[in-house]
Formats: structure tokens, C-alpha cells, sequence
């Protein structure tokens, strides 16, 4: 088990292994699964991390989701984040929150919630980065890579974006939008520690495999870049 809660003192120096492949549910995209299911495949498909995102659901609702696909990470051995509420986080014991520039600000989440828990931050600058990696964030989520249907009003950095993020910080990088098969082997090779997906493995026929094959294509570009 993985779960930070649990990890040994080195879980930060394991953090960007873990994060090779993180899901992230739509419930828009995910058709028509529960975000329960989508979970188990994604993990069976070789994931280690899922962020529950709930954006248009009552407070009691994403408890209530979040504690169901808390209980499918626990038995798959994975990681469950909250996206951007740390009350469901700390409610349900998530092993992290992931939050943007516009949500509760970084230092206050650690003031809250402590030292023991995963914290990500989404960032489209090196300046962004390098303030989320001073004030204690984990890891970094930079994007959007690609456009994305799931963000149409998200500016979009490119791999020398990604870059350039990368080589600010120490801590991990997963890259987010527009990523899949075709391209998660050149986020990679870009600096990045891991790919977060949504539509290319939430929308897909078999979530698993879909998983499964992205996975690869991390892993592969891991080795080139040794």
C-alpha cells in the first residue's frame, strides 16, 4: 500500500513513480460510470493515483463519492486526491488535495491539514512553480499541454512551456491537457515525472486498457530518458 498516511519518511522521493499515471474522473466524460468504476479500472490499468473532481456536486454528495473511491484506492492500493476541496479531503482522509491558482491558497491548506498529506498545484509558469515548490507543495500539475475539451478557456504552454517548468523545480511535474497515447512519451521526454489524463482514459470503451497502454508509453520514454 502507498497511501501517505503510511508511506515511509522517503513517500516524497517515491511520489513521482506513484504519479507516473494519474486519472482524473469527469463524470461529463465518463460514460455514464460511476466514478467508482472508473477508478477501479484506472487502477487495475496500472494508475497510482486518482483525483476525485466534483465540480457541480453538493458538499454531502462529493463526501459521499469521495469515501466510495477512497474505499476502491485502499483495496487497489492507491492514492486518492480531492480536487480542490480540502474540507471533503479532510473529511474523508484523502491522501492528498490538488489545488489551483484561484482556490484556498497553499500555505493555509498546510497550516490546516499539516505536513502528512500530498498537496499539488497547478501551475502554467516557471514562476507559478517555483513559489508552489517554496510554499510546500508536493507536486506540480503544468498545463494545459495540449487544448482540451475538458478546460476550453485554459492557456495552453506547450512542451517548451513544460520544459522550462520542469527545469525550475526539484519536485515532480505531471503534465495535464490534451494528453494520451500519442504524446505522453514527449511529456516525458520533456522532464515531466508522470501524465495526468482525463478524456483518454475516463471516456474510453476500456478504461483499463486505455490505462494500461498509456502507462506504457510512460514508462518506455522513462527509460530512454534513464
Amino acid at each position: 500500500m502507498i497511501h501517505a498516511d503510511r508511506m515511509q519518511v522517503d513517500w516524497r522521493e517515491r511520489l513521482g513513480d506513484v504519479l507516473s499515471l494519474y486519472v482524473v474522473t469527469d463524470e461529463s466524460l465518463q460514460r455514464g460510470r460511476s466514478e467508482e468504476e472508473v477508478a477501479l479500472a484506472a487502477f487495475a490499468g496500472g494508475a497510482g493515483a486518482v483525483q476525485l473532481r466534483c465540480k457541480k456536486e453538493s458538499t454531502r454528495s462529493f463526501i459521499q463519492k469521495a469515501l466510495r473511491v477512497k474505499d476502491v484506492a485502499r483495496r487497489s492500493g492507491g492514492l486518492l486526491i480531492i480536487n480542490d476541496r480540502l474540507d471533503v479531503a479532510m473529511a474523508v482522509d484523502a491522501d492528498g488535495l490538488h489545488i489551483g491558482q484561484d482556490d484556498i491558497p497553499l500555505q493555509l491548506v498546510r497550516k490546516l491539514w499539516g505536513t502528512k498529506k500530498i498537496v499539488g498545484v497547478s501551475v502554467s509558469t516557471a514562476e507559478e512553480a517555483r513559489l508552489a515548490e517554496k510554499e510546500g507543495a508536493d507536486y506540480l500539475g503544468a498545463g494545459a499541454i495540449m487544448s482540451t475539451p475538458t478546460k476550453r478557456d485554459v492557456e495552453v504552454i506547450g512542451l517548451n512551456g513544460l520544459r522550462r517548468i520542469c527545469d525550475a523545480v526539484k519536485i515532480p511535474v505531471v503534465g495535464i491537457g490534451g494528453i494520451g497515447v500519442s504524446n505522453a512519451g514527449a511529456v516525458i521526454g520533456a522532464g515531466a515525472a508522470g501524465v495526468a489524463v482525463v478524456s483518454a482514459v475516463v471516456s474510453a470503451e476500456d478504461v483499463a486498457a486505455s490505462a494500461r497502454e498509456i502507462l506504457r508509453e510512460v514508462q518506455l520514454a522513462k527509460g530512454r530518458r534513464g
